[in-house]
């Protein structure tokens, strides 16, 4: 038999077949022989209804060719999921008993598995993605792609079951991409899943060593009894900084509106430098993580980005509170302290939720072990839900709250952190752990880009140390060279967002469903106006990241 028929109907063992329908949960493997047939019991059973059903199943086994889909054994052929049994050499035939053995969540745990993978560092950055486009557009533009990319994530969910005659139950999006594409299908999608990927992992060194710069800063201070006293805000626990006070091309405002840290000791701060230092710092520290052959080690501790995201929820509420609210409206029109509502660099911001909303490279992994399919739509949107009003909260009151007056909105950093000096403890504790939890993810990162990249080239998900050596040497030097030259994870989210979004989010989605619909007859003119609508979004925002 030739590889193409094995999905449809054919002997994969003596008596054993498969069967094929519309919904691939009906493809199952059946044999029975007109005799030895046991229950609970050991005494043999010989069933009639057993043989007619075995007869009819060889019958269409012996009048199908290996390449005829028409003469497949209609469903009323096969036996119901609870009349399947599984053939012994030894002559008798056993009942499946227990169903699929395989554990699954209930819908609870399937919502607040997609928040948690969702959650990442785009969270850092809301606040300065609603700065960039404005208070009021931010809020819009924050709602309308978590509504778009939610949809185009429910198309990548639905694509196996678009495909008829197939198995697709082990199928993921690369793999659907490959049956309506080819071999440019399966390696655009592996190259745009590589590029989410390693932008993440660029992210992450530069946050880390961002991090790590300011742990060490704090701890010297303390040792060393140094004191910031530079800052606005309600009292000296509570106070806000401007690190980059030269924010106006005008240069009409002066430095008393703005507040950086204090300098610490002249050879401290050579040796232990945010751009300088710790970047080629972190090397020693992670590179040799890379190596593993196995990131079992480092996925036990993925819990620690659920406490990481509560801590920050924790966090920008004290602040909040601490710092009141300093909102004034100006639609068009800037002013001294305050930023217009709408703003034309608001395509920085659709940039940044592109990769904050990006899930569809996983989503069908992630609800196959959802325990009732039937609610995975709903499941989905209401996890989409909770990370929207998550992004909501923490970019709407971190703008809201920033003192202006004294400091110009302005002056909101692409990683929000950065506006509350070292020496604040309760900014030390979440750059801590989230450090923590960074330095435990990155290994994870880096092995998800190893199985996908040699994989597909080698075959072999650890081909030799040199070959995966080499990998890890490219993407740590990607990821030190931002963080020496352009440490600014806002522009790097919203870069690689845009890109792997393009792809993933809006175009191969958009495209899969139009060509199902057209195969089956069924595409109007709405469908196919709104998803080639999707698919110039796509490209807009990608277009929109260079020239605003």
């Amino acid at each position: 038999m030739d590889e193409d028929s094995k999905p449809l109907l054919g002997s994969v063992r003596a008596g054993e077949y498969y069967t094929d329908s519309l919904d691939p949960k009906q493809r199952r493997p059946f044999h029975v022989e007109p005799r030895n047939i046991v229950g609970d019991d050991t005494q043999e059973r010989v069933s009639a209804e057993a043989a007619a059903l075995s007869s009819r199943v060889h019958y269409y086994g012996r009048l199908t060719a290996s390449s005829d889909r028409l003469l497949v054994p209609p469903d009323h052929v096969i036996p119901s999921p609870e009349e399947i049994y599984i053939y012994s050499p030894l002559g008798t035939a056993f009942k499946v008993q227990g169903g699929d053995s395989t554990a699954k969540n209930p819908s609870i745990v399937t919502i607040f598995a997609i928040w948690n993978t969702m959650m990442g560092t785009s969270i850092l950055s809301m606040p300065w993605g609603i700065k960039q486009a404005g208070f009021t557009l931010g809020i819009i533009i924050i709602v309308l792609m978590g509504l778009l990319t939610l949809y185009c994530c429910y198309r990548v969910l639905k694509s196996t079951k678009s495909i008829p005659y197939v198995d697709t139950s082990d199928w993921e999006f690369p793999d659907v991409c490959k049956y309506y594409f080819g071999g440019f299908g399966k390696w655009s999608s592996l190259v745009f899943s590589l590029v989410s990927l390693i932008g993440a992992m660029v992210i992450y060194w530069v946050l880390m060593s961002n991090f790590l710069f300011n742990t060490g800063k704090f701890i010297y201070n303390y040792v060393h009894n140094v004191s910031t006293s530079d800052g606005f805000g309600t009292n000296g626990t509570d106070r806000v900084i401007c690190p980059y006070p030269n924010l106006d091309p005008d240069g009409n405002r002066t430095l008393q509106y703005y507040a950086s840290e204090n300098s610490t000791g002249q050879m401290f701060d050579r040796w232990w430098s945010k751009t300088n230092t710790i970047p080629f710092y972190l090397i020693v520290l992670l590179l040799p993580l890379l190596n593993f052959r196995s990131a079992s080690f480092f996925a036990r501790f993925t819990f620690l980005g659920t406490l990481s995201v509560v801590y920050l929820i924790f966090l920008v509420t004290y602040k909040a509170i601490r710092l009141g609210f300093h909102l004034e409206f100006h639609w068009f029109d800037s002013s001294m302290f305050f930023v217009p509502e709408f703003r034309s660099l608001f395509p920085q911001l659709s940039g940044v939720l592109t990769l904050a909303f990006f899930i569809h490279n996983c989503i069908i992994t992630l609800m196959k072990n959802n325990r009732h399919q039937e609610n995975n739509v709903r499941d989905l949107s209401l996890a989409y839900l909770l990370v929207g009003l998550t992004y909501l909260y923490v970019g709407v009151l971190i703008f809201a709250a920033f003192p202006s007056p004294p400091l110009s909105k302005d002056c909101i950093e692409p990683n929000f952190l950065d506006n509350f000096p070292s020496s604040d403890v309760l900014v030390f504790v979440a750059r801590t752990c989230l450090l923590f939890q960074m330095t435990t993810v990155y290994p994870l990162l880096g092995y998800l880009v190893r199985v996908q990249l040699m994989g597909q080239i080698f075959g072999d998900h650890y081909p030799g140390f040199l070959h995966v050596f080499i990998l890890n040497i490219l993407v740590v030097g990607a990821g030190v060279l931002m963080a020496r030259f352009y440490p600014n994870i806002g522009s790097i989210i919203r870069y690689s967002g845009a890109i792997c979004g393009l792809a993933l989010v809006f175009v191969l989605p958009s495209l899969i469903h139009m060509i199902s619909l057209k195969r089956r007859g069924e595409l109007r003119w709405p469908s196919a106006v709104f998803h080639g609508f999707l698919i110039l979004l796509g490209v807009a925002n990608l277009f929109g990241q260079f020239f605003m």
